[in-house]
């Protein structure tokens, strides 16, 4: 039995549980549950909160689990991650009061306010700022109020649209520290535990759909090098004679985005009946 680590709040664990489901597996209809058995897939979900699933993983007490790039690395847990998941991106960020600090080697001896204080001391030491005289302060929860309040003279946090800290009045300063977003993650230095391939392979699976389209179209004869060097398919497009001679109809999947400007290129060219269709999962 797969034992694997979810999410109990928030955006993550909401974008967690969709694409879980998916991927074939049950999911939680009541949020406080706190476990799930689906037996018919051979896994058991534990859901608890984001900060501490790196932390049961990395001991192995579980055997993966789903959190956040910014949570695995600030856990300092023994725990790697082995795929990005494409939902809950963001950014990590330094920001001040304007004028207070014109590039990072200034945060040398500032007050640092954040939640994520491993993230913060390995990026002052990857980038030689002197963590002796730099204070890193741990706050739970928003940090913009700690430079007003006296606490802080910088902060450190997860930026998303930046309107928050203008209201707060500070400015970003410096390049982004972290791009963070989902990962699954599993034990560091440990073989993979048994079933793991399989579910890697469900979530590929819909991670792939997510990001493609099927598409059909009917095109002469004549044209369909042109159609296929457009939509040339994961392996090879499907192409079928059709009772209309001269013709023949062309099924390939195409990446979502830039779908609609393809469909435009193809009519150029002839194709007609051109219709796309979602893709649920696929192994491919």
């Amino acid at each position: 039995m797969l034992r694997i680590a979810i999410p109990n709040k928030g955006s993550l664990a909401t974008s967690a549980s969709e694409i879980l489901r998916e991927a074939g597996y049950r999911q939680r209809s009541d949020s406080k549950e706190l476990t799930l058995l689906d037996s018919e897939n051979g896994v058991e979900f534990f859901y608890l909160r984001p900060r501490d699933i790196a932390l049961y993983v990395g001991s192995g007490t579980l055997d993966i689990g789903i959190t956040g790039r910014d949570l695995l690395l600030d856990s300092g847990a023994k725990a790697e991650e082995v795929r990005s998941l494409g939902f809950g991106r963001s950014r990590f960020r330094f920001a001040a009061r304007p004028g207070t600090l014109t590039g990072l080697a200034d945060l040398a001896g500032k007050r640092i306010a954040t939640s994520y204080v491993g993230i913060v001391r390995s990026y002052l030491e990857r980038n030689g700022i002197d963590t002796a005289t730099t204070e890193v302060i741990r706050l739970d929860g928003a940090v913009e109020t700690s430079i007003q309040l006296g606490v802080a003279d910088v902060i450190a946090d997860v930026v998303e649209t930046g309107s928050t800290l203008k209201q707060a009045g500070l400015e970003i300063v410096g390049d982004v520290v972290l791009e963070s977003e989902a990962v699954l993650i599993t034990r560091a230095d440990a073989a993979a535990p048994t079933g793991f391939e399989v579910f890697k392979r469900r979530l590929d699976g819909v991670l792939v759909a997510r990001s493609y389209v099927m598409m059909d179209y009917d095109i002469p004869d004549s044209q369909v090098e042109r159609a296929v060097a457009l939509t040339p398919g994961i392996e090879s497009p499907t192409v079928s004679p059709l009772h209309r001679e001269g013709w023949v109809a062309v099924r390939s999947m195409v990446p979502r985005d830039g779908a609609q400007r393809l469909m435009d290129d193809l009519y150029e060219i002839g194709a007609r009946g051109i219709l796309l269709t979602d893709i649920h999962a696929c192994r491919l």
